[in-house]
């Protein structure tokens, strides 16, 4: 295979045909020709030897084959690498010595904000961009470099990363302060299986430590869920009475505080992890990368909530 052949217009038109559904409608959306698309995607098959676009099986307009979707992932991954390399030259022109982005998961927004800031103050000359989303998306954002650094609970085993530990990261069961399981008494699984549990969405670091929790706790029995695709939509449902939350402990800090929650207390909870720092292990950090990392770490997690005296 001449691999130096493939041009990004070949892998562009392979990622319009996948995202719009057939050849005239991405050729509209690259502002090209039908013909042109066909010449490009046909262009690219014969230095693979292999097709990537085929007709749709109700004939409806075309799909990829499963070497088109090996393809769409490499065009993917260019997409973003371009992308990243663009806000790079873009803060250097700015005369800051170049851009990190920083992806932190979910749970990690209640405080993300305020270590920005502190690595705005401490490295001016770097351009730190923040990322937010759930465990898979993060994880997801590592494995194809759309992200230098990420801040998480669990270091994924795929793609491979270092992780350093930043801090402990407490995790229980909460609920309105006037919640009968609040009394401070240790509640058992009967006591569990009697509420409605406030939940996360599968994918989610938060939903894979509360069910084995839950698990430990109940020894296989059944809870009743309730699923909420956020921490913030669980925190106010748990304020308005609507069941018991196990969430991170550092997300409802200021609840706690102000006695609009209270702590659940039951046999191994709460919970105590770790927040960490990852990076890819395969690629070599950039230098303003390194500096922003080694920033992080020498702040030696004075960024994260103070939960200690709930605990």
């Amino acid at each position: 295979m001449k691999l130096d052949a493939i041009t990004l217009r070949q892998l562009r038109s392979v990622a319009a045909v996948a995202e719009h559904g057939s050849l005239t409608a991405a050729a509209a959306a690259l502002g090209l020709t039908t013909p042109a698309v066909y010449t490009q995607i046909r262009g690219l098959e014969a230095i693979l030897g292999a097709e990537l676009v085929k007709r749709a099986s109700d004939q409806s307009g075309s799909v990829l084959t499963e070497s088109g979707r090996a393809m769409l992932d490499a065009a993917r991954r260019m997409e973003t690498i371009l992308s990243h390399s663009a806000a790079e030259v873009s803060a250097i022109a700015k005369g800051l010595t170049g851009r990190v982005t920083l992806g932190v998961v979910s749970t990690g927004k209640y405080f993300a904000p305020r270590l920005v800031r502190r690595l705005q103050l401490l490295c001016p000359e770097i351009e730190v961009a923040l990322t937010v989303g759930n465990r898979e998306f993060i994880i997801s954002e590592l494995e194809r470099h759309g992200i230098d650094l990420a801040i998480m609970g669990r270091p994924p085993r795929n793609p491979p990363v270092f992780a350093e530990p930043l801090g402990v990261h407490p995790h229980g069961l909460v609920a309105a302060a006037d919640h009968p399981l609040t009394s401070g008494r240790e509640v058992t699984a009967n006591d569990l299986i009697a509420e409605t549990i406030l939940s996360r969405e599968e994918g989610s670091g938060t939903r894979i430590l509360m069910t084995r929790c839950l698990d430990r706790i109940g020894e296989g029995r059944l809870f009743d869920f309730m699923v909420m695709d956020s921490n913030e939509t669980i925190k106010q449902a748990a304020l308005a009475g609507l069941g018991i939350a196990f969430l991170s402990l550092h997300t409802v800090t200021d609840e706690l505080a102000s006695g609009r929650l209270a702590l659940i207390r039951a046999q191994g909870v709460p919970v105590l992890r770790h927040w960490f720092l990852v990076r890819p292990s395969a690629e070599q950090e950039r230098p303003s990368a390194a500096r922003i990392h080694r920033t992080i770490l020498e702040l030696n997690g004075g960024y994260l909530p103070d939960v200690e005296h709930f605990l």
